[in-house]
C-alpha cells in the first residue's frame, strides 16, 4: 500500500520529469510571454488539484474513473479515463525521448541517432521494474526524485549568486505580449505541471485515500508550481534566448561557465530525472490500464496480476504504446517530436480536468469552492485554445477511437453491472 510519502513522491515524481527540462527550448522565443504563463498554468493547476481532491475527499479506492461514474455515468467515466490513459501513454513517450537526449549530452557515444533507441530502451527497462511491485517502483521514485532537484535548485542558487554579485543578465526574447502567444506558452507550461492527477489512479493502492490523495496533489502541485516558475526563469535569464532555442540540454548548458564537468552532471541528473518521472508514468499506465479492463471496458487480459496485484499485462501493453509513438514519430527532430507530444498529452489531460472539474461541482455547493472551480474552468478552455487546433484535433479522434471498444466490450459484458463495479469482478 502507498503512505502518504509514496502518494505524495508519486505525484512529484512524475511532475518533476523532463518537460521542465527540455521546455525552455520551446518558451525562449516567447519572452516574457512565458513568464506570465507560468504565473497562469500554476494558479490554474492548483484550482484543478482543488478540484480533484475535493473528489478523493469522497473516499473510494476505485481510482479517478470510480468518480467520474459516480457523477456522469460509465461511458463519461470510460471516455475521461481512457483519456487519462492515452494521454499518459503519450507523455511516456515524450519523456523518453527527453531521456535520450539528456544521454545524448552525457557521451558522445550516444549521438543524436540514438535517442529513440535510448528512449525505447528506458521504457522497456522501467516496465520490467514495475512488474515487481508499487514499493519497488515507488523507493526508485524517492531515490530520483533527489537526485533530480539537482539542477533545478543549482540552477536558482546560480542566478542568485550571478545577481549578488552584479554580473549582467541575459534580456528575453523581445517578442510582443499577447494572448495568443500567452496562450501557446500556456499549453507548454501546463504540460509541466502535468502530474498531480495520477495521485488518483492507483486502484486500491493508497492507504486512506481520502485524506492521503488530497493532500498529495495539493501539497506536491505547490511546491512543484514555485520551483519551476523559479528555475525556468533563472535559464532563461542566464542563456541568449538564440541558445536555449537551440539546446538538447539547456539546463545543463547553463553551467558550462561552471566546467564541462558539472555540465556532465547536471546531465546525467536531468537523464535521472525523465527516468525517475517514467518510471511513475508506467506504474500510472498500468494502473489505469487495468482500471478499465476491471470494468470489462478493455479486454480482460489486462486485468490479470501477479503477486502484489501488480497489473503486468496493462503495463505492457501502455508500453508498447508508448514505443509505438516514439517510432511512429522519429523522423520528427528531437525539438519538434518534444513539443508535438506536449501539447498532444496536453490537450489529452485537460478532458481529465473538465470532467473532474464538473463531478467536484455537483459535490460543492459552498460559494468559495464554486469561484475556484469557475478558475478552473476558465483556465481549462485557455488551454484548450492555446493548444491548436493540430493537437485538439489529434486527441479528439484517439479519445473517439475508444467508442467502438467500449461499445463492443460492453456487449460482451454479462451484466451492466458487472461492467461497471470491480467489486463484482472479484467476486
Amino acid at each position: 500500500m502507498m503512505g502518504p510519502w509514496l502518494t505524495t513522491g508519486l505525484v512529484v515524481g512524475t511532475m518533476i520529469g523532463s518537460g521542465i527540462f527540455m521546455l525552455p527550448v520551446s518558451l525562449a522565443p516567447l519572452g516574457f510571454n512565458a513568464v506570465i504563463a507560468w504565473l497562469v498554468s500554476i494558479a490554474g493547476a492548483l484550482s484543478i488539484a482543488f478540484a480533484l481532491a475535493r473528489l478523493s475527499k469522497g473516499g473510494g479506492e476505485g481510482g479517478i474513473q470510480s468518480y467520474i461514474e459516480q457523477a456522469f455515468g460509465p461511458l463519461t467515466g470510460f471516455v475521461i479515463t481512457w483519456a487519462f490513459w492515452i494521454s499518459s501513454c503519450v507523455s511516456n513517450a515524450a519523456v523518453a525521448v527527453a531521456f535520450g537526449s539528456a544521454v545524448s549530452r552525457i557521451d558522445p557515444l550516444f549521438g543524436a541517432d540514438t535517442v529513440i533507441v535510448l528512449s525505447i530502451a528506458a521504457i522497456v527497462f522501467l516496465t520490467l521494474v514495475n512488474a515487481l511491485g508499487v514499493r519497488v517502483s515507488g523507493g526508485l521514485n524517492l531515490v530520483t526524485i533527489a537526485i533530480k532537484l539537482l539542477p533545478l535548485l543549482g540552477v536558482i542558487a546560480l542566478l542568485v549568486s550571478r545577481s549578488a554579485t552584479g554580473q549582467q543578465l541575459q534580456p528575453l526574447a523581445v517578442t510582443p505580449l499577447t494572448i495568443g502567444a500567452i496562450a501557446t506558452a500556456t499549453s507548454l507550461t501546463l504540460f509541466a505541471m502535468l502530474g498531480f492527477e495520477n495521485a488518483t489512479a492507483p486502484v486500491g493502492k493508497v492507504r486512506d485515500p481520502a485524506r492521503t490523495i488530497p493532500l498529495a496533489i495539493l501539497g506536491g502541485t505547490a511546491l512543484v508550481g514555485l520551483i519551476y516558475l523559479l528555475s525556468s526563469s533563472a535559464v532563461l535569464l542566464m542563456l541568449p534566448a538564440g541558445v536555449v532555442a537551440n539546446s538538447p540540454a539547456p539546463y545543463a548548458d547553463v553551467f558550462r561557465s561552471q566546467g564541462e564537468a558539472v555540465v556532465l552532471l547536471a546531465a546525467f541528473a536531468i537523464a535521472v530525472s525523465a527516468f525517475g518521472s517514467l518510471n511513475c508514468g508506467v506504474l500510472v499506465c498500468g494502473e489505469l490500464g487495468f482500471a478499465m479492463a476491471e470494468r470489462r471496458q478493455l479486454p480482460a487480459v489486462m486485468s490479470r496480476t501477479v503477486r502484489g496485484n501488480v497489473p503486468v499485462v496493462a503495463q505492457s501493453v501502455s508500453a508498447a504504446l508508448s514505443v509505438v509513438l516514439v517510432v511512429a514519430n522519429s523522423s520528427r527532430s528531437t525539438a519538434d517530436l518534444f513539443a508535438f507530444m506536449i501539447l498532444l498529452t496536453t490537450s489529452a489531460i485537460l478532458f481529465v480536468y473538465l470532467a473532474g472539474t464538473a463531478a467536484a461541482w455537483r459535490h460543492c455547493p459552498s460559494l468559495p469552492a464554486r469561484l475556484i472551480l469557475s478558475l478552473a474552468s476558465i483556465f481549462i478552455a485557455f488551454a484548450f485554445w492555446g493548444a491548436g487546433l493540430e493537437a485538439n484535433g489529434w486527441s479528439l479522434a484517439l479519445l473517439g477511437a475508444g467508442l467502438p471498444l467500449y461499445l463492443f466490450m460492453r456487449r460482451r459484458s454479462p451484466s451492466p453491472a458487472a461492467a461497471t463495479d470491480p467489486a463484482a469482478l472479484r467476486e
